[in-house]
């Protein structure tokens, strides 16, 4: 009897087993993508309100800033690993909405595809936290794949912990496979940043997230022109690759492939892909899209958005929301006077924040990001503004429909009634900037045709007509070169006797043979602690339509200059136009930021005192033109102005085998003792010399015979 009840309770358990298997599979296979019916300029599906998957138990640090009692200590934790858009955590999503937004669940855009992320969000925890906190950051690097990682806080300038930048290879080594690294630093610059992989090409993939420093009510300036400031009022925005960047950066430069993003998501969701589900009988079967972001106002209220742009291609991005108006009121986390506009152009690594004046009837508005340059004006990232009280439902104007008007910060546009540039804000806090002893430092920067020997080898597959035909990638430089990594961090691990050898001044470059030929080098600028340091930006490009935008660490700087100048220009033609008075500097209340665009055939002056010292990443934006060399060093100071290398810091730097070595200690061990015999020698010979020179000062010795006793006795 026990046998058969066991025996029976056996074979409902694996029949339970089986069908909760093929229930499950079934499950599984219910919404499936329909690839007839994919989009190419997205598509508008009814949305649902979606809880944010960052949302749940706020963080403590999350808080008013204006009561808060003083600093406190904000400790984070990131797990870093390669993940998966659609993956199984997201069931039946998003024929069953709710399911997108399960733990663990990234639907983008509906497009399968190998991302990293941390925390299996995208985009990643948003860090929130009040002026002066102290900020602890544990990374803990889990990629499948062994490859090392570092995290970047783009906007604070680590002011006396310049070995927190997260700069691999310049500010630390890398973070190895299964291990952790903690970063520790002060949030003072108040504002609108991010926090983001500087490793390869990470941040392109999903590895990147906010980061928002609030300050007390009584020192934000801009205070009276908001009723609130709500951490779901965050929108960042990206362009978006269907493929994984490091497959689409080999084939762009290796063979014949494109980069341009396939879509543009804000707070990394869009609508690109097209689900159905297969077990509908009805016909056409119903067809579903994952949501979109939605962000909820209350009619009278007016609120402040924070923008940030992680674009990682020549994508510049237009910002509006249908029937409002939107106002500027700080960039890159300074304030600057409220411009009102009907858009706004972000550039990669920009951030701006604006006041939405929630005055409009109760119903849905299109916030609408549209991309160009490589998204050619028609790749568009959309979400919806809902007032409350309004209809869960897309709105009803057309989406696609541009916003014209007064536009900050225009593509590639001279200043104009309806186009203003970043040159035109005005700061609300002034700086004086020394002019005596200032160095001045002319940068351009283009996609040169030169033989990049990573990429066009000149006796196999070179550029022009004896080359293959395709494949015709020309090099991101900055006067001519391309920068490259020392092997070793030189913030942490400066060697003068054999860098110095490397490093390469940016003023050094022999112009006439790099447009020739290849060159790359560690490229730097060296600047006193205290000096004021110009650096004009010029933008040589030959294609009007790529821009550039460059992004500094360590400081902030004022932009006093910038102009279009035509089709073409030149870092001569710029020069002479310094010398000859026609570049006019503005130090009145000039705006400050860390993120700049210079417009294609045009330059950019920018200032600021160098007085944090370090080595500073200064860098085009785009992802893949900083990883192919567009950058260089601003080296600030000396070593010896440097805080103290923190106790235990990772080293890194070359190996060089053991046969190598032991050659090495070997002749080391030789000359030691040939050295030492030949001490030996010298001290026996000193001796025998001083002997000898007493003796002769006696006369001459007499041998006393052994046999002899008396005499030895007289002696």
């Amino acid at each position: 009897m026990r046998v058969f009840t066991l025996c029976s309770g056996l074979l409902v358990v694996l029949l339970l087993d089986g069908w909760l298997t093929v229930a499950q599979d079934e499950a599984a296979a219910r919404c499936v993508r329909s690839t007839d019916q994919e989009p190419q300029t997205g598509v508008f599906g009814d949305d649902v309100p979606l809880v944010s998957a960052t949302s749940g138990t706020p963080h403590p640090c999350l808080r008013d800033c204006s009561t808060a009692d003083g600093p406190i200590v904000c400790e984070y934790t990131l797990v870093v690993e390669w993940y998966y858009t659609m993956s199984k955590a997201c069931y039946n999503c998003p024929c069953t909405m709710s399911d997108c937004d399960r733990p663990d669940c990234v639907a983008a855009n509906g497009i399968p595809k190998l991302i990293m992320v941390a925390n299996r969000t995208f985009p990643g925890p948003s860090i929130e936290v009040c002026q002066d906190d102290q900020v602890v950051l544990t990374v803990i690097n889990h990629a499948d794949n062994g490859e090392g990682i570092s995290i970047h806080a783009h906007g604070i300038y680590q002011r006396g912990t310049p070995y927190m930048d997260g700069v691999s290879m310049l500010t630390q080594c890398p973070i190895g496979p299964h291990t952790k690294f903690t970063y520790n630093f002060t949030a003072d610059h108040a504002g609108t940043h991010m926090w983001h992989g500087h490793t390869g090409m990470h941040r392109a993939d999903g590895l990147f997230g906010p980061l928002v420093v609030r300050p007390p009510d009584k020192t934000n300036r801009q205070r009276a022109l908001y009723d609130l400031d709500l951490p779901e009022h965050m929108v960042m925005m990206n362009d978006w690759i269907h493929r994984p960047a490091a497959q689409v950066f080999a084939d762009h430069h290796h063979a014949r492939g494109e980069d341009n993003p396939d879509s543009i998501l804000i707070n990394g969701k869009g609508q690109f892909a097209v689900y159905m589900d297969s077990t509908s009988l009805e016909s056409p079967a119903p067809s579903y899209v994952t949501p979109r972001e939605v962000f909820e106002v209350e009619q009278g209220r007016r609120y402040r958005f924070r923008l940030v742009s992680s674009g990682i291609t020549n994508t510049p991005m237009k910002v509006s929301v249908d029937g409002h108006n939107l106002t500027l009121i700080s960039t890159d986390g300074s304030d600057v006077e409220p411009r009102t506009v009907d858009a706004l152009f972000l550039f990669g690594g920009e951030r701006y924040d604006v006041v939405l004046d929630a005055s409009q009837d109760v119903g849905n508005y299109w916030l609408k990001v549209k991309g160009y340059g490589q998204a050619r004006g028609v790749i568009q990232g959309y979400a919806i503004v809902r007032y409350k009280g309004a209809p869960i439902a897309n709105p009803t104007p057309d989406p696609t429909v541009d916003r014209t008007g007064v536009v900050f910060q225009e593509w590639n546009a001279p200043p104009s009634d309806t186009a203003i540039t970043v040159n035109q804000l005005v700061a609300l806090e002034n700086a004086s900037i020394p002019q005596k002893g200032k160095r001045t430092v002319y940068v351009s920067y283009d996609l040169n045709p030169v033989n990049n020997v990573h990429f066009n080898k000149p006796d196999l597959y070179p550029l022009g007509p004896t080359g293959p035909g395709y494949g015709e990638y020309h090099s991101a430089q900055i006067n001519r070169r391309s920068f490259h990594f020392l092997d070793i961090p030189p913030l942490s691990q400066f060697d003068e006797q054999t860098m110095l050898d490397e490093l390469c001044e940016v003023d050094s470059v022999d112009r006439e043979r790099c447009s020739r030929e290849y060159c790359s080098c560690p490229q730097y600028i060296q600047v006193e602690l205290g000096q004021t340091l110009e650096i004009v930006l010029v933008d040589e490009s030959k294609d009007l339509d790529i821009v550039h935008p460059f992004h500094l660490h360590g400081h902030a700087f004022r932009v006093v200059a910038q102009a279009k100048l035509g089709t073409n220009t030149s870092l001569e033609a710029v020069k002479m136009m310094d010398q000859n008075g026609e570049i006019k500097r503005n130090f009145n209340s000039p705006p400050e930021k860390d993120t700049v665009m210079t417009p294609s055939a045009g330059y950019t002056v920018i200032q600021f005192v160098a007085d944090n010292p370090g080595w500073w990443f200064l860098h085009c934006h785009l992802e893949f033109h900083v990883e192919v060399g567009m950058g260089l060093v601003v080296r600030v100071g000396n070593q010896t102005d440097l805080p103290p290398v923190p106790k235990d810091f990772p080293r890194c730097g070359n190996y060089y085998g053991p046969s190598s070595s032991s050659a090495q200690s070997l002749i080391v061990i030789v000359l030691s003792v040939v050295i030492a015999v030949l001490l030996i020698i010298v001290i026996v010979l000193v001796v025998i010399v001083q002997r000898s020179n007493k003796s002769n000062g006696r006369g001459k010795a007499s041998r006393v015979p052994n046999s002899d006793p008396q005499s030895a006795t007289k002696l």
